[in-house]
């Protein structure tokens, strides 16, 4: 896996990469081959054996780098699905993190010759990862089917959401003419009031009823049964696992 793969760098701020931490990595290659399609790869190809990707593989579609499969090494830690936002410098990102209100969970530490990885926290708790490119830029696919569409912030407010992330990137995420692939709303939309604040990955699907039949009979479960947001279709689901993460089927453009 030597060499530049994917697309070209990534804007700050942008969401860029996907990782799940699993307790059974093949379990996990099973649910997703069978899910998505995707085919995969071991990520470290022996380079890497004590570093944070070790035993990981890295999932593709039609040939493209979508995300990867990680093995949870802390029984403590939750199985999660988490997201990365590209910066040029992790190290400098991670002090207007903890400047700005947030903390920094796992400081930066180098994956290889791929990149530099961190995960941080928001002032509310959400976590989330920071990925400095190497060799990996990150996504070769994505906001199609199969492949990652969109992030939504689960928070206790709002407000927080809107004061921390636009400063610390930029305006990358919420400012005019930007893409969306990210938004934000109340945590009781759609989850319980217990529920702590969090990042959940999406999906795209083509038709997102149609797909929980599959997540069901591959062992998954569904959370939150279909309903429209903003940017489409929604149902919440999980893994076999225990990894929460949607399914996004997109309206029609008008």
């Amino acid at each position: 896996m030597a060499g530049s793969e994917g697309s070209a760098a990534f804007a700050e701020g942008v969401p860029c990469w996907i990782d799940a931490q699993l307790p059974d990595v093949e379990a996990g290659r099973r649910f997703y081959g069978g899910l998505f399609g995707w085919t995969f790869e071991p990520w470290d190809e022996g380079r890497d054996a004590d570093g944070p990707y070790a035993g990981a593989v890295r999932a593709r579609l039609d040939g493209e780098p979508v995300a990867a499969l990680v093995p949870k090494r802390d029984g403590r830690m939750p199985t999660v699905w988490t997201v990365h936002f590209a910066t040029p410098d992790a190290h400098g990102m991670a002090d207007r993190i903890r400047k700005g209100g947030g903390q920094i969970v796992t400081a930066p530490v180098p994956v290889g010759p791929y990149g530099t990885g961190a995960l941080a926290a928001d002032p509310e708790g959400a976590v989330f990862g920071l990925w400095q490119a190497g060799t990996h830029p990150g996504f070769g696919g994505r906001r199609g089917t199969g492949t990652f569409s969109w992030v939504e912030l689960y928070g206790r407010d709002t407000a927080t959401a809107d004061a921390f992330y636009p400063g610390l990137f930029h305006d990358a995420l919420f400012g005019p003419g930007v893409p969306r692939e990210f938004g934000r709303a109340p945590v009781t939309d759609v989850f319980p009031a217990e529920m702590p604040p969090h990042f959940l990955v999406h999906f795209g699907v083509g038709d997102c009823e149609a797909v929980l039949s599959a997540v069901t009979r591959l062992g998954g479960r569904i959370q939150a049964p279909p309903f429209d947001a903003s940017y489409g279709r929604v149902a919440v689901v999980s893994d076999d696992q225990g990894a929460s993460f949607a399914l996004l089927q997109r309206r029609e453009a008008p």
